[in-house]
Parts: structure tokens; sequence; C-alpha cells
């Protein structure tokens, strides 16, 4: 069946629905898959095809081309150095294709292969004739995808066109977009959440406009200029329109929707965007790479009760996961892999269709069941709500007890001076490890050292308090939003703050 079945359907039923483009210059799901039928004529002859650019038509037509030629597309990360951009390309086999910005051309000069820009990709496959029909096999790799090595070296993820199919028929509608539904991608397209967004817009047959660089003032406008009903955003995107929105209303009529994931959501910053976007429903997607995005999901009827509940139980909620989605089972096991029960933390493991746990070069990390290990820390509560507390690289064991820094990050994000938290252990010969805070203040607030952990001791307990704390102006962040812990850890050492 293969991924292209999924434009293959909307263009067979829906031909002139418009999919990808502003309403002044777009394509339609015939137009598409006519592009994605020459793309892939072009393509005969490459092992693989990888993507260098912010995203626009090229990329869509890119990734459906390469299934209909029954070759992996890998989106590469414009962002990193030239260098690492030409290694990673060159390891994309003997014949690669490229596709890339006109203003990333220099980055992959003197690698290998066919390389052509995303306005000479797009003629090229506009002149050539269609691809004749194949049959192509499930299981062969459609999508690899770089994992953001926050916490290691990146891994080439490998998913499978059975894994990303498997997804999108578990979690969206066919065709149950309204003709003038419009979704705002601004996450990456080298990020699992822009290619899950293009199969699942494209499935359910809403148009896709794309934000190449976010800034705040841009994503509003754009919003209102092409009348957007659904956007995805990653939670430090958000806390700037909400920091620019500055408390008032966002004057947003048509914005039905908005998910977000990628990365822990500070609950202010949540909080603050539900009141200054009341019109507009909310949905948390919790995915990895290796499980083709999203796994669970925390919707909006669960926000609103959430934000209003007396119950804690159901207030906490709004910091959850949610719950599975429709074909994903997890467990929460502790590290002999015995699985834990509700309320109890430990180490998330999942199993589903969707999920693949394979790397290139080094196979499936499944167990021998199925199961794949997140390297998540969390536990479900009595309902099946899913909490992530971090990564199990990010525990601090201290005094032979296991802390999760979200416990304490948690509860520090909601002093009124602080706008952002990270804390991390970094070692000591007495405890094993010191328990350090770094915190960035809101604009003019006034905070010491000894406030934040009077703050923290009167709401946690004795052992989850900062041995220290270090202010910052900002905090490092990938451009998907995640936290670079170790960044922080290593300029901890080497400002040699007395820690």
């Amino acid at each position: 069946m293969g991924v292209a079945m999924l434009l293959d359907t909307i263009a067979s039923t829906m031909p002139d629905r418009v999919l990808v483009g502003t309403r002044s210059d777009s394509l339609t799901a015939g137009a598409l898959a006519l592009l994605a039928g020459g793309g892939a004529s072009v393509l005969r002859g490459a092992d693989a095809v990888g993507f260098v650019g912010v995203g626009g038509s090229a990329f869509p037509t890119g990734l459906f081309a390469s299934a209909l030629a029954g070759i992996p597309f890998t989106p590469l990360n414009y962002r990193l150095p030239a260098q690492q951009i030409a290694e990673l390309a060159a390891g994309l086999g003997k014949r690669p294709f490229l596709i890339v910005d006109e203003q990333c051309a220099e980055t992959v000069r003197g690698v290998p292969g066919t390389v052509l820009t995303s306005p000479e990709w797009l003629a090229a496959a506009g002149a050539a004739d269609p691809a004749p029909p194949r049959d192509i096999d499930d299981e062969r790799p459609a999508v690899v995808l770089y994992t953001s090595g926050t916490t290691s070296k990146p891994k080439g993820a490998v998913l499978r066109h059975s894994h990303l199919v498997s997804y999108v028929l578990q979690t969206v509608e066919f065709g149950s977009s309204a003709e003038d539904d419009a979704a705002l991608i601004s996450v990456p397209p080298y990020h699992v959440a822009g290619v899950g967004t293009v199969l699942t817009n494209t499935f359910a047959g809403r148009r896709m406009v794309y934000l190449p660089n976010f800034s705040a003032p841009d994503w509003l406008e754009l919003v209102r200029a092409e009348a957007i009903t659904q956007a995805m955003l990653v939670p430090t995107m958000l806390a700037r329109i909400v920091e620019h929105l500055g408390g008032r209303p966002a004057s947003l009529p048509t914005l039905r929707s908005i998910a977000y994931g990628g990365a822990r959501m500070p609950r202010p910053v949540l909080e603050q965007a539900l009141k200054s976007l009341p019109g507009t429903d909310f949905t948390n997607a919790y995915g990895l790479t290796e499980t083709s995005s999203t796994i669970a999901m925390l919707g909006p009827e669960d926000h609103r009760a959430a934000l209003t509940a007396v119950s804690p139980a159901i207030r906490d909620r709004l910091a959850s996961a949610g719950r599975l989605v429709p074909g994903v089972e997890g467990q929460i096991r502790d590290e002999s892999g015995a699985v834990l029960g509700a309320g109890e933390v430990g180490e998330l493991w999942v199993r589903g269709d969707q999920v693949s746990g394979e790397y290139l070069g080094a196979g499936s990390s499944l167990d021998g069941d199925g199961w794949f290990h997140t390297r998540d820390q969390g536990r479900f509560d009595g309902e099946g709500y899913l909490f992530i507390s971090g990564r199990t690289d990010d525990t601090i064991i201290r005094g032979g007890e296991n802390i999760a820094p979200a416990e304490i990050e948690d509860v520090i994000v909601l002093h009124p001076a602080v706008r952002e938290v990270a804390v991390v252990g970094v070692p000591d010969d007495d405890w094993g490890a010191r328990i350090v805070a770094i915190v960035v203040t809101e604009p003019g607030a006034e905070l010491d050292a000894g406030q934040v952990k009077d703050y923290a001791r009167a709401r946690l307990r004795g052992s989850r308090t900062p041995d220290d704390v270090v202010f910052r102006t900002e905090l490092p962040h990938t451009p998907t939003g995640k936290l670079l812990r170790r960044e922080l850890v290593r300029g901890l050492r080497s400002d040699r703050v007395d820690v």
C-alpha cells in the first residue's frame, strides 16, 4: 500500500482540493499527485533522497515522489554546520539525490550524486511523465529521520511504510477537513512532526501553509492573512506568542485548534495561552521519532476540564501527555523490567504497528515481544493519563535517591518571578550529585537564590530543594524546543560556578 496511497486516495476522490500553499499560490491534490508521479520518474536510479530546506511545496513533493519510487526520503537539519550536513548527505547511498533550498545549496557542494535546488526539482518533476504505478512493499523504508541528539549522538531512525500508514489510519479520518480548512506548519521538515503533518493533513484533505522562519508577529499575521484553522507549535514558539501578546486576547477568529508538542510545556505558558486564545482548542501531542510521531494525546476537553477543575488530580492532568492513541500500548517498567502499577514512576515502554524502534546500521531495538524502550521516565494515573517526567539520562541520583528534574522544575516555574527554569545534577563527593536550578526571571523581576530555595522547600521534600541556584538570561534549546541540558552542565563547569 505505502505512503503514496495517502495522496493517491485524496487525489482520486477530491482532485480539486487545495493541499499546499497560500490562497494565491497553491497546489491541488491532483496537481500534487502529478508532480509526485513526475518526481518519481526523475528519481529513477537513485538510492535515496535527501532534503535540505525549510519546507514549501518541494518538501511534500519529494516525500511522495520518493514513496512512489520506493526509495527512502531523508530530511536533513539545515541548521547543522555545512560539514555535518555534507557527511550525512554522503551517507545516503552510492547514488543519492539531493533536493536543497537555494540558500542551502552551498552546504552540499561537493557531495557525490545529483543535486537540484527546490525550484529546479519542482520544474523537473513537472516536466517529466509520471512514473508507472509500482507495488511498494509496506516493509520498505519510507523515511529516515535523525534524532535530535540532545543526550547522545544523532541516530538515523528508520520509519517503514507500514509504520507511517498505521499512524495515519489510526489517528486521522479520511477527507475529514472542510474545503476552507488550513494548517499552518512551523515545525521544521527534519522533525518527525514535519513529516507526520504532511501525511495527516494530506489524508484529511487540509491545505498546508508553511512558515519557514518563525517569529510571533509573522505567525499571527499569517494566521489572519491565510484564515488558518489549525496550527502546530513547539512550546518555545507558543511562549513567544504569549509574550508578544502581553496578556491581550489574540484576534484570530478562524483559528480553531492548536496542537503542541516536541518538548515539555511550562504550565504558566499553557495557562496564559488558554486565556489569550479562549476560542481555540488545545491538544498536547506526545511522541517520538521512533514511534512515527504521536502516541498519546491530551485533547481539548481535557484541557478545559483541567483548567477549571477543583480536584487536584484533574487539574494536574494539564501537565500530562494525555492518553495513548488507538493501536498503541504502554507500560511503565522498573530497571529490572518488572511492570509497575498506576501512580508508580518508571521507564516508559510502548508497542504498536506505528512503532519502529529501528536505527540505521544497528537494526531493531524492540524486545522479543515488540516493545520499544522510549527512555522517557513517567507514570500512568488510574485513568490512563500519561505523565512524562523527563529522560532517564536526565535523572539525578543524589544520596542513592532518583530525582527527576521535572519534579522540581514544575514547582519552581510557578513562582511569579520565574520565566523559565531547568534543573540539572553536577558531581558531588558527598552526595553523588548536587541539584542546581538554572533560572531565567521575568523581565524586570527581582529574585535571589534564597527566595528560589525557600519557594521550592515549602512545596517539595527537603531532598528536592536545589542546593544551588544560578541565574541566566536564557536557556539553550534546539530549534524544536528541546532543552539542551548537556550545554547547561558544561556551562556550569566552564564558568566554575560555586556549585
